[in-house]
């Protein structure tokens, strides 16, 4: 298991930070000085602290594209290797050593099915160690990381924090493939890099990096999340879930779903499991407490089966060590993949 003394890392003033951060990760330091109630000054060097010492981090993706678990078996004299390596790809967005029936679990991004198929085939296909590797695609996410909270603002001072600017009137609609795709490259290793460094960093002038950043996030395409060292988080534990569930129990359950402290992540699946979780509980005691809280809500469902993580590998686009420390950046370019492998 992951080491876990990582809490006092994290003072009250520093988590009021990341709570909010986490619902605004572009928030300038003057617009959350009054809400964290401490000057913009000290919020800039509490948070170069927090992100030099790897307790968090932001990151800006592309979410329209496709999304998928894949569970790998591999050889266990080459799991560390296949790991290094998966965790190079842009694809990869989380990458966990897991116990039970797989020794890894990865969500992929894909722009599509073909793309998510390329990657599960062809690219772990010419992994050495990669043994086997099942896929559950996901038809519709109910909950993800960048919606988690630390729960450590009152709702009154969240309602503080304003929401992103719209676009300006006079902004392009249409963000251009270039641009996109140059946005993506940056904001992929650092979710809050200034527009003027985007800008001297592309060569597009800084409105047209800004009106097109306003565009994206208003459509939902481009999203930020902030993402904090599990172990500093307070919720040390993380775990799986696969659940079979009739389609009309999930329907019900919808909403619920994602207002649960616990899950990270839900999603249905076109899978022999329709409902996957990712969760993070307090104690490993709590992980029998969820499971028939769960069964509880969700009637007539059956988990099939679950995953505790031993250790996160790789956490957007951060090397994670064992101490569930951000320890470096992954690399950025995305893997050239082709639909037929």
């Amino acid at each position: 298991m992951a080491d876990t003394n990582l809490p006092s890392a994290l003072d009250q003033t520093d988590l009021r930070l990341l709570h909010a951060l986490q619902v605004d990760p572009r928030a300038s330091w003057n617009e959350l000085a009054p809400v964290v109630g401490v000057d913009a000054a000290t919020l800039a060097r509490r948070w170069a602290r927090l992100d030099a010492e790897g307790l968090a981090w932001v990151t800006g993706y592309d979410s329209s594209g496709q999304l998928a678990l894949l569970e790998i078996e591999c050889e266990l004299a080459r799991l560390e290797q296949v790991a290094a390596e998966m965790g190079r790809d842009r694809q990869v967005l989380v990458l966990d050593f897991s116990s039970g029936g797989r020794d890894l679990l990865a969500l992929v991004m894909g722009r599509d099915l073909a793309e998510i198929s390329a990657y599960a085939v062809g690219r772990l296909g010419a992994i050495e160690g990669v043994r086997a590797v099942r896929t559950h695609i996901a038809n519709e996410i109910l909950t993800d990381g960048s919606s988690w909270r630390l729960r450590t603002l009152k709702p009154a001072e969240v309602a503080r924090i304003r929401p992103p600017k719209p676009p300006r009137p006079r902004a392009a609609r249409r963000v251009d493939d270039g641009l996109r795709a140059a946005l993506e490259d940056e904001l992929w290793r650092d979710g809050r890099a200034s527009i003027a460094d985007i800008a001297q960093r592309t060569g597009y002038a800084p409105q047209r990096v800004s009106d097109a950043i306003a565009t994206l996030r208003s459509t939902g395409d481009l999203v930020f999340r902030t993402d904090i060292a599990r172990a500093a988080s307070g919720w040390p534990i993380y775990t799986w879930y696969f659940v079979e569930a009739p389609a009309r129990i999930i329907e019900a359950a919808r909403a619920a779903i994602a207002t649960v402290p616990e899950v990270r992540l839900a999603f249905t699946a076109s899978s022999r499991y329709n409902l996957i979780l990712a969760v993070w509980l307090r104690r490993i005691a709590d992980v029998n407490r969820f499971e028939m809280a769960l069964e509880q809500a969700l009637q007539g469902s059956r988990i099939a089966d679950r995953a505790v993580v031993l250790r996160i590998a790789k956490h957007m686009n951060r090397i994670v060590g064992p101490d569930t420390r951000a320890i470096g950046s992954a690399n950025s370019e995305p893997a050239h993949l082709k639909p037929d492998g």
